[in-house]
């Protein structure tokens, strides 16, 4: 066989330049977005869309759940003080929508059963918070935390604790509920190491306490010539946090999804109909476009880089 011919083929074939391949084009226009592959695409970017607007709907929720405890707390903190047993009307009585309600109560301070809860800083320095029984008219012990001394000389005790008032008292207090157990942390005697009523209770030989909530002094009468400090003096900070700005984030990521997909399909269209003289045009026009915004600037950056 010469140079110049060609196996015998059965059939007929259309001769083929010399040095062309035959390489099937992709087809053009806009076909190819319809394919599996991006329509595989498409569906994922579906998907992600649906978690972002959960997730964000999640940040919306929780930015309402913030509003209302901060109204919660700003409703409760300055309300008028009504009875503690119209509040507590057993001594395990208690729900969190109370938290910072004022109550009034009359009695008189069982100095004898005054404990000290250990571990409570103030202002950056150690001390201990003064929880005083207070004897109600039926005869069961509400504790009142009358406020904060720091630690003395021994770091085990305060120096001293300024006294409850002697007979009968009224008292003006906001609710807080029963701390929870601190794993290693105790106290022994007359102190404890949270203000957890059960072992408050525990400490006072099994009296019949209030378990479900104790009082943050507010105000009393008789006036002490001296008392603790006080550990509030106004309203928790009330902060909704970053929930509308991360709602918001979702969003965006999900409209960022849609435009990387729209953004992508755009490339391969351009890719694939390069050979369309419609497309050349644009190509053109987008390419003089680009020449007319270069700067000087761009020019001698391009030399620099070229003299490397």
């Amino acid at each position: 066989m010469t140079a110049t011919e060609r196996p015998e083929r059965h059939g007929v074939d259309a001769p083929e330049p010399d040095g062309v391949e035959n390489v099937p084009q992709p087809a053009g226009g806009w076909g190819f977005a319809f394919s599996r592959r991006w329509l595989g695409y498409l569906a994922f970017a579906i998907v992600f869309a649906i978690a972002c607007g959960f997730l964000s709907n999640w940040q919306l929720a929780r930015s309402k759940e913030a509003a209302a405890a901060n109204a919660l707390i700003s409703q409760n903190f300055y309300s008028h003080p009504v009875p503690l047993s119209d509040e507590l009307p057993s001594l395990t009585a208690y729900s969190p929508s109370q938290e910072w309600t004022r109550v009034t109560v009359t009695g008189t301070y069982e100095k004898d059963k005054e404990l000290l809860a250990r571990n409570r800083p103030f202002n950056g320095s150690p001390g201990f918070e003064v929880l005083t029984p207070l004897r109600t008219p039926d005869g069961s012990l509400f504790i009142v935390d009358r406020g904060w001394v720091p630690t003395g000389a021994n770091t085990d005790a305060p120096d001293h604790v300024p006294p409850a008032p002697s007979g009968i008292v009224t008292v003006v207090a906001r609710l807080k509920a029963s701390e929870p157990a601190i794993q290693g942390r105790t106290g022994v005697g007359m102190q404890v190491g949270t203000i957890q009523l059960s072992v408050v209770k525990q400490k006072l030989a099994g009296a019949d306490v209030y378990t479900g909530a104790y009082g943050l002094l507010d105000s009393q009468k008789p006036h002490p010539a001296t008392a603790p400090t006080p550990t509030v003096t106004g309203p928790p900070t009330q902060d909704e946090g970053l929930h509308w700005s991360y709602m918001i984030q979702w969003i965006i990521f999900a409209l960022i999804g849609f435009f990387g997909l729209g953004y992508a399909l755009r490339i391969e269209y351009r890719k694939r109909n390069e050979h369309d003289p419609a497309e050349k045009a644009r190509a053109a026009e987008r390419a003089r476009r680009r020449a007319a915004k270069r700067t000087d600037a761009d020019v001698e950056d391009e030399l620099l880089d070229a003299g490397r």
